[in-house]
């Protein structure tokens, strides 16, 4: 298990690298949802996500615990690839992306950029694996998973953290969940720094296996997931699942209309671009209003990096 000394560790040595983000209000927003909201913009962070919490600190380890490891790869749609891509820059390490051949330009680009290379495959989980396992067979890439991985997951945990440690008094924490790196980091900041905070999330019903499987007690795989949110198509990891089931206290689903809608409200009320996945927990938050009506409510905006090209509205 991740412990409380970890995931403080993890903030210590990020810090050179990562932004503290910054905790937006909105007035409006506080009237809509009759809660007292705080917004934590990883959709500011280095890559435009919360991911580079993680790949940096996931990085950083690997640099102690294997020193001669000069070359790392990953599978992901984009966030991760991005943040791994960046962090393999600034450490002076090369890195293969193995991504599905419909993510997001944009992202595609932003993995170009940092100098990592890019290798496509089917938009399925079971291709993005095996395309990964020929890279690290053929290339000796170090794998450092997207999600189920402990330094990812007490990277992703110091995004709750900071907020807890400036805003002490709040009371519940939604998050999106796709993989469950950023959900079960949350969930054991609330653990480990929060006093009675109760940690939510929000998924997309086109992509709802964290949903089935958390009210089952028992993991289902994402099953062709068609959802706006590329973000959360992947599937839970079982690291990620033990933490779920043990600390979060309830997943909602939301529709693709009540994501757009969530998206569009915060771009044209806060002036601000998040990504269909961080909508995801805006738009549960609203669904679910009554539930949290006069409490003091934080929503981590996972990610910034949106291809609107893609989106009918």
């Amino acid at each position: 298990m991740i412990t409380k000394k970890q995931i403080l560790t993890a903030h210590q040595i990020i810090s050179p690298y990562v932004h503290k983000t910054s905790i937006f209000t909105s007035r409006s927003f506080n009237n809509l949802a009759a809660a007292d909201v705080y917004f934590k913009c990883e959709n500011f962070q280095k890559v435009g996500a919360f991911k580079a919490r993680g790949a940096m600190h996931a990085l950083l380890q690997l640099k102690v615990e294997k020193p001669n490891v000069t070359h790392v790869a990953t599978h992901s749609s984009g966030n991760h690839a991005q943040a791994l891509a960046w962090g393999a820059a600034q450490l002076g390490l090369h890195a293969t992306i193995v991504m599905p051949n419909n993510a997001p330009t944009i992202k595609k680009n932003a993995v170009l950029g940092y100098g990592a290379k890019i290798i496509e495959c089917k938009p399925t989980l079971q291709a993005r694996e095996e395309t990964l396992r020929k890279v690290v067979e053929s290339e000796g890439a170090f794998f450092i998973h997207p999600y189920n991985d402990e330094n990812i997951i007490a990277g992703a945990a110091t995004s709750a953290l900071e907020i807890l440690q400036e805003i002490p008094e709040i009371e519940n924490i939604i998050t999106p969940v796709g993989g469950g790196g950023l959900l079960s980091g949350t969930a054991l900041a609330a653990h480990y720094f929060g006093k009675n905070v109760t940690v939510f999330a929000g998924e997309p019903k086109m992509a709802d296996d964290a949903f089935k499987s958390f009210y089952a007690k028992k993991l289902f795989p994402s099953v062709n997931p068609n959802t706006i949110a590329d973000g959360l198509k992947t599937s839970l990891g079982e690291i990620n699942f033990e933490i779920i089931l043990k600390h979060v206290q309830g997943i909602f689903t939301v529709t693709e209309t009540e994501i757009k809608t969530a998206m569009v409200w915060v771009l044209e009320h806060m002036k601000i671009v998040i990504e269909p996945s961080s909508a995801v927990a805006v738009a549960a938050l609203l669904k679910k209003k009554k539930q949290f009506k006069n409490k003091k409510v934080a929503v981590i905006l996972s990610g910034g990096n949106v291809e609107f090209s893609g989106i009918k509205f």
